[in-house]
């Protein structure tokens, strides 16, 4: 395992395209359900720990902006496995950024604040509401958990099971997960079909209620 983790820290590991392409999907799925656990158990503590509320807007546990970040972190720092400080910075700038935009693009063109953190808790440094401090060093200790955790933990699976069951699984788990990004985005809006958020709710879950400029 040491010299397995070696060679994974000095990009020497001998992986096809086709198996990578297999643990992508895999880390767009767990980072993406990673994202959700998190939002979930901080916006419990942010609300004086009284209710749970469901985060994002699919029918699974999976928030797209998470996994997006995951991938961007991983394709900035890939190279540099050996200088965790240097990952750090790069993930809080990037993250930053990342997040910051999205919020802003959000806001422009839907209207929709999905996030205020001048309204959250632990929000020093709130830049318009879009990014602060907080955010930003939790994303970067995030970021060293996905390059030094779950990455290595992927590319060890991807190693010790059948190449042609791990590729079908996370393949499988991809899909799933993006169909439902896909229709709650996309499809139920063209089509004037029922969202996740709409069905949840008259289930009696209860949603962060977003707020429009």
């Amino acid at each position: 395992m040491k010299k397995f983790y070696n060679n994974y820290l000095n990009n020497k590991l001998n992986v096809t395209n086709k198996s990578l392409f297999a643990i992508t999907c895999l880390i767009v799925v767990i980072t993406g359900m990673f994202g959700f656990l998190y939002e979930y158990i901080f916006y419990y503590f942010n609300s004086g720990m009284k209710e749970f509320y469901w985060r994002g807007a699919n029918f699974l546990p999976w928030i797209n902006i998470y996994a997006t970040g995951s991938l961007m972190i991983w394709i900035l720092t890939n190279k540099y496995k050996k200088k965790p400080i240097f990952i750090f910075l790069i993930s809080v700038i990037s993250t930053g950024i990342l997040e910051y935009f999205s919020g802003y693009f959000m806001l422009k063109t839907t209207g929709l604040r999905c996030w205020d953190y001048n309204k959250e808790i632990l929000s020093f440094g709130s830049i318009n509401g879009f990014v602060c401090l907080r955010s930003v060093l939790i994303f970067g200790i995030f970021s060293l958990l996905l390059m030094y955790i779950v990455l290595p933990i992927c590319y060890y699976l991807e190693s010790k099971i059948n190449k042609k069951v791990f590729f079908i699984i996370s393949l499988l788990l991809f899909i799933i997960f993006i169909s439902d990004e896909l229709y709650n985005l996309i499809i139920a809006r063209i089509l004037s079909l029922p969202r996740a958020s709409t069905i949840y709710k008259s289930l009696g879950i209860k949603y962060m209620k977003y707020r429009y400029k």
